[in-house]
């Protein structure tokens, strides 16, 4: 059909006997799984000829073919909001998110959103590649969480970004407060994240299914009651610090769906910072990295804890904000 790009897919043997839908999801993380699924269910999705479910498990060697149509008109409307802008060129924009900006359009929430900003400091000059609602947008932090974002201008530039996240290549640095005293200097949580079977508004560590996630974390400063931290992702699933830490017993400062309902200082949700960036460039081939210094209310948290400190014995490395 017209306006269609064929992609063909060889399923490899560690995705033995996984969900379609879910196999799709790795394999084009340049798409949402909500997306993929409506092409599954439109038809799109075939191995041997023969339309497949989201459901169906796949074997080893078989290709999978998904016929993806041509991005659609954009209808989400630009808006002249301030952005803080850390870098741009022809290819990639990145911008310093604040807190309780959503990073794209949903129904029900249309306006105020990262993609109705760059949309108008862009000029449309953005990858199509995911859709109507999240055009540039190759990867995404939560509303509550601050900090640096890729936005791809192209499309060439959205694939080779969306390759570096896919395969744990880009370097994703983020620094956060959780709740209690982590004794150990350096960690390593290792955990699959699922949906929770409890809770589907959450995430969690489960033990079948979901997907693998690593959150490597070194600590920077303990407080009375608190730790600050640096978290260094391995990979990149939904929640992922938020659910490793709760999950660890420690769970972000003011994160109220992972941790206590009731937080003793005025936040916003969790105190968590994307502080660096960084990746080959699409373009030029060299590694860039880039870095977006903790917003004011986080550095305010920080210089009260260390007037309150009874624990400046613990201090692991000298600080840097």
């Amino acid at each position: 059909m017209e306006n269609e790009v064929l992609r063909t897919l060889i399923v490899p043997e560690e995705m033995e006997e996984e969900r379609c839908d879910r196999f799709l999801a790795d394999e084009l993380p340049e798409y949402s799984r909500s997306y993929l699924q409506k092409l599954i269910s439109g038809g799109r999705a075939s191995v041997a000829g023969k339309p497949v479910k989201s459901s169906r498990k796949m074997k080893t060697g078989e290709e999978l073919v998904v016929r993806i149509p041509a991005p659609e008109e954009l209808s989400v409307e630009p808006e002249d909001i301030p952005l803080d802008i850390i870098y741009e060129d022809a290819d990639v924009l990145i911008v310093n998110k604040p807190k309780g900006m959503v990073v794209h359009p949903a129904p029900g929430n249309m306006t105020g959103t990262l993609v109705n900003a760059v949309l108008a400091h862009c000029r449309g000059d953005l990858s199509g590649i995911n859709g109507v609602m999240r055009p540039g947008i190759v990867h995404r932090i939560d509303k509550n969480t601050t900090g640096a974002l890729i936005v791809c201008k192209t499309d060439t530039a959205h694939r080779s970004i969306a390759e570096q996240l896919r395969v744990h290549s880009s370097n994703r640095v983020y620094r956060g407060i959780v709740h209690g005293i982590i004794n150990e200097d350096d960690f390593t949580i290792e955990g699959n994240i699922g949906r929770d079977p409890k809770e589907r508004k959450r995430m969690a560590v489960v033990t079948g299914g979901g997907k693998p996630a690593v959150t490597h974390g070194k600590v920077l400063e303990r407080f009375d009651g608190y730790t600050y931290c640096e978290f260094r992702l391995e990979t990149g699933r939904t929640h992922q610090i938020r659910v490793h830490m709760a999950s660890k017993g420690h769970p972000l400062l003011g994160d109220d769906l992972y941790g206590p309902k009731k937080c003793p200082f005025a936040l916003e949700g969790q105190t968590l910072h994307a502080m660096i960036i960084g990746f080959v460039h699409p373009s030029s081939g060299e590694y860039m990295e880039f870095s977006a210094p903790l917003p004011d209310y986080f550095q305010k948290l920080l210089k009260k804890f260390r007037k309150q400190a009874v624990f400046t014995n613990y201090l692991v490395i000298p600080l840097c904000l």
